[in-house]
């Protein structure tokens, strides 16, 4: 979904899997000062949205996602994964019920292997499935904001900020007094700094939840059976995640910043030492300068000194070995 907003001063496009809308607006440290302060809002509109209607929505839910939801109360927010049958992450959904409908985002362009999925798993419960990419588009206000919220406007309010399902024909209307626009580049440098983890960055096709601290943020160990649940309860019980997620702080004399995929060696090793790790996301932060999200093997000592590439690294603990 290309955003209508793409047309402000200044808009940048994204690339890769954020495009259809802006990468900044000109000014990147200013928009992250901004969304830190609590003033700006962050054009999402390209992520995915689904909808769950029916009687039995969030039972049904309860049965197939990580997290409990068969008591969601309305107007909590939660997020949850749907693990393959080995327990390895396949979606991350970010869900409120407002009542009547369960309301989730997701990733751009997952909504349809997860619409599929849903589907299949359907049998006799009293649901309904609809994607409304199409007609509702994901606004993020940042925590601290006082922008005022349309009246009928489903609201996922967490720690981080606000995300509002807002009707996409009134997204123009909505920016031009919710401003001042921030990219997705700010966006993204704030999560890192928060150590928030997201699918298809901090994730590839063996990683599971244990690795990134979702663990604690989307996974419910108490609750009933679900797909994938035989693989989180041994490594929880019996077992460490043969890699975890760090935070590193990069050497801020490099011009360039090391992409995700980089991989990541022991400074004692050299340039040409084993493989440890490799970047998923790195950015540079209007205060913390060039920092990254990265996987590396669960026995590499917290004190090591690292080397993205060529550009040394000092590691913060995110997920304890």
């Amino acid at each position: 979904m290309k955003s209508p907003l793409l047309s402000l001063s200044g808009a940048v496009p994204a690339e890769g899997v954020d495009e259809g809308v802006a990468a900044h607006y000109g000014d990147l440290f200013r928009e992250q000062r901004a969304l830190a302060d609590g003033t700006g809002f962050v054009d999402l509109s390209h992520r995915g949205v689904v909808a769950v209607t029916g009687d039995d929505r969030l039972s049904w839910l309860h049965l197939l996602l990580t997290q409990h939801v068969s008591d969601l109360p309305t107007g909590q927010a939660t997020e949850a994964l749907i693990l393959s049958a080995h327990g390895h992450i396949e979606h991350a959904l970010y869900l409120v019920d407002d009542g009547a409908t369960v309301w989730m985002h997701v990733e751009p362009g997952t909504q349809d292997a997860l619409i599929a999925y849903l589907e299949s798993m359907k049998f006799f419960y009293r649901v309904e499935v609809a994607d409304r990419t199409a007609d509702i588009a994901i606004v993020h206000l940042p925590a601290g904001s006082i922008t005022e919220v349309p009246e009928g406007v489903v609201v996922r309010e967490t720690a981080y900020g606000r995300d509002l399902f807002l009707p996409r024909a009134d997204l123009e209307s909505y920016a031009e007094k919710s401003g001042p626009a921030a990219g997705i580049l700010a966006y993204e440098a704030l999560r890192v700094e928060h150590h928030r983890p997201r699918l298809g960055f901090e994730t590839d096709h063996r990683t599971i939840p244990h690795e990134l601290g979702w663990i604690d943020t989307a996974v419910h160990l108490q609750k009933g059976c679900y797909r994938g649940q035989e693989t989180v309860a041994r490594v929880q019980n019996l077992g460490k995640p043969p890699r975890r997620l760090v935070f590193l702080h990069l050497d801020g004399s490099e011009v360039h910043l090391p992409t995700a995929g980089t991989d990541i060696r022991l400074a004692d090793e050299g340039a040409d030492g084993r493989k440890i790790g490799f970047i998923t996301t790195s950015v540079r932060h209007h205060e913390l300068g060039p920092v990254a999200l990265a996987l590396v093997k669960r026995n590499v000592p917290l004190d090591a000194r690292l080397l993205a590439d060529t550009t040394a690294a000092a590691q913060e603990v995110v997920v304890e070995p």
